[in-house]
């Protein structure tokens, strides 16, 4: 019998990441886990998350007697990450951090660290998502270094590996790894790719796990948490040494106007149009009505709002992104062959999948034209394509066509 093969498995402290732990060990693999600290800083409550966090992921390797690693990427997420975020929102755009954090964090610098650093055969992350390969081929693949040249050997044999959603389709992450290198991917595990969310619950209880099947689920900004953003963003802060204090804000305010759309009112004044993304309800003082943010002009600080949630100038039906990242490497043969391609398309996680025509450009950038307007397509964001159950890649969204508004007034 031949030595158990190593995978190293990110741990976050959750009953996601604790049960793919679980599940590789019952399968016989020599396991390690490793757990990310990726902001240094207090929640809104004064207490430290990432050490509880830790705590608790350390404590299931105890349970699972399996080995732990601590491994720091403060550095690298302030760098990769977090400044990328604040430089968007200067530009008027609302980044989605959690997308960039996997594409720079969790599958690049963690991926390099358990592949070279701890001598993994393989990497795995407790994402709902499943990959075209089967967990003995991962064993299999090699590094293959990217293309030195503009266009590729033509002779050269591919079989890039593909990414497809979840068995759980209400819990599926596909979404958030639409930006990873296929190198990543093909050395990545995803043992919860066939589990529904609650079946992973009931294994952690079985297992007696239950210290992280209490803690309630993540749904703020990658590594930052549940924070009122507003305040995070503005707030003035003090670092503090022996030969100096300094006192610095992530983003000075920048006020401005709210503008109506409709006949260029000015209705109230805002901290900063950085504060606010499209489609969000504005708080303006002294209205009784509510009113929505529609667009931003970063130019004068104007934010442009309409009186309803639905209203017009909130849909739009033609997007166009920076140079698109296909999962694969290469487009799909039918877009490389026709620069015409139909398929699906989301910017957030769950909203419903919109039938697509996409066009490829020249510099490797799509235009995206939906079947209906959507409601509050943001610059920033990501559109990430589907085609049937595989997730294609991602862009990020840099222009948009012009609003049902613009087009009924002509």
């Amino acid at each position: 019998m031949g030595l158990a093969r190593h995978v190293v498995c990110a741990m976050s402290g959750g009953v996601d990441s604790s049960v793919c732990a679980l599940l590789l060990k019952r399968r016989g693999f020599n396991v390690t886990g490793v757990f990310m600290k990726n902001w240094d800083s207090l929640d809104e409550s004064g207490v430290c998350s990432t050490e509880r966090d830790c705590e608790d992921a350390h404590r299931v390797c105890q349970t699972l007697d399996i080995p732990f690693h601590q491994v720091s990427y403060v550095k690298e997420y302030w760098h990769d990450v977090f400044s990328n975020l604040l430089k968007e929102y200067e530009r008027g755009r609302t980044p989605n951090p959690d997308i960039l954090c996997n594409k720079h964090i969790k599958f690049n610098h963690f991926h390099k660290y358990a592949i070279h650093t701890l001598g993994a055969d393989a990497m795995a992350t407790g994402h709902y998502a499943r990959t075209s390969q089967e967990d003995e081929e991962v064993f299999q693949q090699a590094h293959i270094a990217p293309p030195t040249t503009l266009f590729r050997n033509r002779f050269e044999i591919r079989n890039p590996v593909r990414l497809y959603k979840g068995a759980d389709l209400q819990k599926d992450q596909t979404f958030f790894l639409s930006q990873i290198s296929q190198d990543a991917l093909r050395q990545t595990m995803f043992p919860l790719a066939g589990l529904t969310k609650e079946f992973v619950k009931k294994i952690a209880a079985e297992a007696g796990l239950h210290h992280v099947l209490k803690k309630k689920e993540s749904m703020g900004i990658c590594f930052i948490g549940e924070r009122n953003f507003e305040n995070f963003i503005l707030e003035v802060r003090k670092l503090k040494s022996v030969r100096f204090s300094l006192c610095f804000q992530y983003l000075e305010p920048k006020p401005g106007n709210f503008v109506s759309i409709e006949d260029g009112r000015v209705m109230g004044t805002h901290k900063g149009w950085f504060t606010l993304t499209l489609g969000q309800r504005a708080r303006i003082g002294g209205q009784r009505d509510a009113w929505f943010v529609v667009d931003k002009d970063i130019a004068t600080g104007d934010v442009f709002v309409a009186p309803t949630t639905n209203h017009p100038a909130l849909f739009r039906d033609t997007v166009r992104t920076d140079r698109f990242h296909w999962l694969t490497v290469d487009p799909p043969a039918e877009l490389a062959k026709t620069q015409m391609m139909e398929c699906h398309f989301r910017f957030i996680h769950q909203m419903p999948l919109t039938p697509c025509t996409v066009t490829l450009n020249m510099d490797g950038s799509v235009w995206i034209s939906l079947s209906q307007p959507v409601r509050a397509l943001t610059p920033g964001q990501f559109a990430v394509l589907y085609k049937g159950d595989e997730c294609l890649g991602s862009g990020k969204i840099i222009q948009l066509g012009p609003s049902e508004y613009v087009l009924k007034k002509g």
